[in-house]
């Protein structure tokens, strides 16, 4: 799946965008940890239960935004990860 970062968290990621594997989001966020670890501190929470920092927003194929780590995902989505006041 493709992760695209827009505003600060781009700015923290330092890259506009970056592919990863995940069947949840949850575990799409422990990869997030793990490959930019500047956006660690944005990422919270425990095993399986990681979650966004509150002034961090994620957004699934710009359809609806997501927060519950269980959220399922395929290979063909989209993760925007961007500012909590971006959406104005």
């Amino acid at each position: 799946m493709q992760v695209e970062f827009f505003g600060v968290p781009r700015e923290r990621a330092g890259v506009s965008e970056l592919e990863l594997q995940a069947d949840t989001l949850g575990q799409m966020l422990n990869a997030l940890a793990a490959k930019v670890p500047s956006l660690g501190p944005f990422i919270g929470g425990e095993g399986r239960d990681l979650r966004l920092h509150s002034s961090f927003i994620a957004s699934l194929n710009g359809d609806r935004f997501v927060s519950d780590p269980g959220t399922p995902l395929g290979q063909n989505d989209r993760v925007l990860i961007l500012s909590a006041d971006a959406g104005g």
